[in-house]
């Protein structure tokens, strides 16, 4: 069996990640060289790599992030000096999500909520989580559609057991008139089951006359903030920085 035969076995076994390396690893083998387990071991771990590499990236597509970019690495704490960093950091360690707590991000808008809650989902996906990021029109918009076409149980089963839902913009939009229902039922759904993140630019007292249904919203932030924590982003606005420094 030559080379081109050897690759194209591989990849009929999908062990792609070897049959891209194995010329490569070939010619070092020869050159430094290699004993045949040494050989064989880091031929194995390239598979493993690219599989972990890949699994990665799909996690990350299927959780739908705004912004993909968005990372603690790239966030800009100096700008809201007062913001509880140790709180941020200790949530992208992902150990909430195995105690099944939740986070609330309130602020106005610009603050830095959705670029922080997405920058934790990362964190989250490199952990081996699975994460859905959502705003909050669009999951209510996607939960109405599932009901229109017979699948809402299938869909409100997949919201409720993923291991971290990020609801993003929640009072950003009018929402409809089923919205405190439908966002209770998640929440019913997924509390001490998993964890939820939920951004928000208008504070909780406003939410039950937002949402019109004063009694679901009590019991929404009962469950949101018996195992929860709450980060006060702000008080000022980068993007209203920004656009004043154009």
């Amino acid at each position: 069996m030559n080379l081109i035969e050897l690759q194209r076995a591989l990849r009929q076994l999908r062990l792609g990640g070897m049959a891209d390396v194995l010329e490569t690893r070939l010619r070092q083998a020869q050159a430094e060289p290699m004993a045949p387990i040494d050989l064989v071991s880091t031929l194995v771990s390239d598979e493993l790599t690219r599989r972990s590499d890949r699994l990665l990236e799909r996690r990350r597509k299927l959780a739908g992030f705004r912004d993909a970019n968005k990372t603690l690495d790239n966030f800009d704490f100096a700008f809201n000096p007062k913001m509880n960093r140790s709180l941020v950091f200790d949530l992208a360690t992902g150990a909430f999500i195995d105690r099944r707590e939740d986070a609330l991000f309130l602020g106005p808008g610009g603050a830095g909520k959705s670029h922080l809650v997405q920058a934790i989902g990362q964190a989250a996906i490199g952990q081996g989580y699975k994460v859905l990021y959502r705003e909050t029109h669009i999951l209510l918009e996607e939960l109405a559609e599932a009901t229109l076409d017979g699948t809402r149980k299938q869909y409100m089963e997949s919201v409720s057991t993923v291991a971290l839902l990020i609801i993003d913009d929640f009072g950003m939009r009018k929402l409809p008139q089923t919205a405190a229902e439908d966002l209770l039922e998640i929440i019913m759904r997924r509390y001490e089951r998993a964890s939820t993140l939920l951004t928000s630019n208008r504070p909780v007292d406003d939410w039950g006359k937002m949402l019109a249904d004063v009694a679901a919203v009590s019991a929404m932030l009962d469950r949101l903030l018996h195992h929860g924590h709450v980060l006060k982003c702000g008080p000022r606005s980068w993007r209203t920085k920004t656009a004043a420094s154009d």
